[in-house]
């Protein structure tokens, strides 16, 4: 149960510097996926009435221009940028699976099965392959090995402690590591005593206990993200 709610991930550059990772939900990729359509509606309909004084040309003008606007719109925005406008509304952005730029292949791979997602009827198989993947991915993202994350919980962006970073004394996991990040961010915003109370949970790791034990976590959190 705990593997189900707990979809955070952390991966690791080349630098084996860690990357933590939040898989976008069902909710704000829905959203994302509506805004797109009203773009492309509203795309299509200036278009087709530009080409509507054309006749039988503009008609199949603007077939040519439907299918490439249909598929196009997608695999050109996520291969170029990693992300469509409704995406970059939502703070949402599509990466391959370890956390590097999506690439072209990828990214038409994702958008060709999203054919295949949409079976039998309203997204179905995707809704399906989602949630039964730990986190979150459709069909087409585990073929093509790509994720769609929320940009704003990067490593660049959590706001930690300035405190010099340390390398930790010990191998820990993935999850351990998501665990570690997850305290240095958010136990600023916890009374003294309960915080320190549960970094003395992570004596074994901190060698210390209380308000050292907290503020070195704080240092093991930055060394993992790089931060000096």
């Amino acid at each position: 149960m705990d593997a189900l709610l707990d979809n955070h991930r952390v991966v690791y550059t080349p630098e084996g510097v860690a990357l933590p990772l939040i898989p976008a939900g069902a909710l704000p990729r829905a959203l994302a996926w509506l805004v797109d359509l009203i773009i492309r509606l509203v795309l299509l309909a200036l278009l087709g009435s530009a080409l509507q004084v054309l006749g039988k040309l503009g008609v199949g003008l603007f077939l040519i221009v439907m299918f490439c606007v249909t598929w196009g719109y997608t695999i050109v925005c996520e291969g170029r940028w990693g992300a469509t406008p409704g995406k970059r509304l939502l703070g949402l952005k599509v990466v391959a699976a370890d956390g590097a730029p999506l690439g072209w292949t990828a990214a038409v791979v994702r958008n060709l099965l999203r054919t295949v997602d949409m079976l039998p009827l309203g997204y179905m198989i995707g809704l399906l392959s989602s949630l039964f993947d730990r986190h979150g991915r459709r069909l087409g993202d585990l073929v093509a090995g790509s994720q769609v994350i929320h940009t704003g919980n990067t490593h660049s962006r959590l706001r930690l402690p300035e405190v010099a970073g340390q390398p930790l004394p010990l191998p820990l996991k993935t999850h351990e590591h998501a665990l570690l990040l997850a305290f240095a961010e958010r136990a600023q915003g916890l009374p003294d005593a309960r915080r320190n109370e549960l970094a003395n949970l992570a004596s074994p790791l901190t060698g210390c206990s209380g308000e050292a034990s907290t503020r070195q976590l704080y240092a093991l959190a930055n060394g993992l993200l790089g931060r000096q």
